[in-house]
């Protein structure tokens, strides 16, 4: 692809001057890319010059979970946090997974280890464990399904029970026992992103902005959800500005999913109450560029957690 057809693509988000200080990084993305046979799996959080300019594939994790059996290459570069490369290799064993930057973490998935799962085991006996994607390969492979904020409602309908174990968003969860008669046990672990909005966030936006049309992400909490006008995954809220072309709009998540929505909706104002994911900042440009140059680092996972933690992968994209 040239490099203009690439600004093309973030020009709405991203001026020129700026994309100046980029491009040289993305013609050598490019070029790697064609040389090692890779693809860019990038999440909705990341910037828009890797969103819309370098990646090739993009979305949620559902999304970046289904896609990453599909490729015929032979290096996949996950743009996003470590527990989505984790995922990625998990369905791709036979392929190079790299991630730019090994410490780009989450305050979800760190929250949790298999050692408490195994105890939530001991106390709540024959209940299912439903992991949240946002979870160490350690956790899925204590656990019986796999789950995004995507499709958590019918994973945990699926499983034809009336009481679950969901780990490990506290938040989630209630938001999912809101709309379900499944009982569900749930974990004390936040999202650093989405729990620091609170009402009064949801509020001000009103008062500041009249007609604003309100969607907020399941992570934040009940009390957020409660008083927007919509609630959904970040797939989900990229589809309902893309189909109902609300006049203005204020997402309720990570500050880049803004950037990201509003290059291909320019009809729609976008409201941006903003914070940031300090984790998913950590891939840049030039480190995805330093990774496929060095072919580093490279995602592995334990011989004794993998069978175990991709089952549970597997069970959730079974579920339709």
């Amino acid at each position: 692809m040239p490099l203009a057809q690439l600004f093309d693509r973030v020009s709405r988000v991203i001026p020129p001057a700026e994309w100046a200080v980029m491009e040289e990084d993305a013609r050598i993305i490019l070029e790697l890319k064609k040389s090692r046979n890779a693809v860019i799996l990038a999440h909705n959080y990341q910037t828009p010059e890797i969103f819309h300019g370098v990646a090739d594939i993009v979305g949620d994790s559902l999304a970046l979970a289904r896609e990453a059996q599909h490729t015929d290459a032979d290096v996949i570069l996950l743009a996003g946090v470590h527990f989505m490369a984790e995922t990625a290799k998990l369905m791709n064993p036979d392929k190079v997974v790299l991630i730019p930057d090994a410490a780009a973490g989450c305050s979800l998935a760190e929250s949790i280890t298999s050692e408490d799962v195994a105890l939530l085991r001991q106390k709540y006996p024959d209940r299912p464990v439903v992991a949240y994607v946002n979870t160490s390969a350690a956790v899925k492979a204590m656990s019986d399904v796999c789950c995004t904020s995507g499709n958590a409602k019918v994973v945990v309908e699926s499983l034809g029970v009336p009481e679950v174990i969901m780990l490990p968003d506290e938040f989630l969860a209630q938001n999912v026992a809101a709309q379900t008669d499944v009982k569900i046990i749930a974990w004390k672990g936040h999202c650093e992103v989405h729990e620091r909005f609170t009402p009064d966030d949801i509020l001000s936006l009103r008062q500041q902005h009249p007609g604003v049309v309100v969607l907020a992400h399941p992570e934040c909490p009940p009390e957020v959800v409660a008083v927007s006008d919509f609630s959904g995954s970040t797939a989900v809220m990229a589809n309902y500005v893309k189909d109902l072309k609300p006049a203005r709009v204020a997402l309720i998540t990570e500050c880049s999913m803004s950037d990201n929505v509003a290059q291909s909706n320019p009809g729609t104002e976008f409201v941006r109450p903003c914070n940031l994911c300090p984790h998913m900042k950590r891939i840049t440009l030039s480190n995805i560029r330093k990774a496929l140059e060095e072919m580093q680092t490279s995602v592995e996972i334990p011989a004794e957690l993998f069978a175990p933690a991709r089952r549970s992968v597997e069970r959730m994209l079974a579920v339709k």
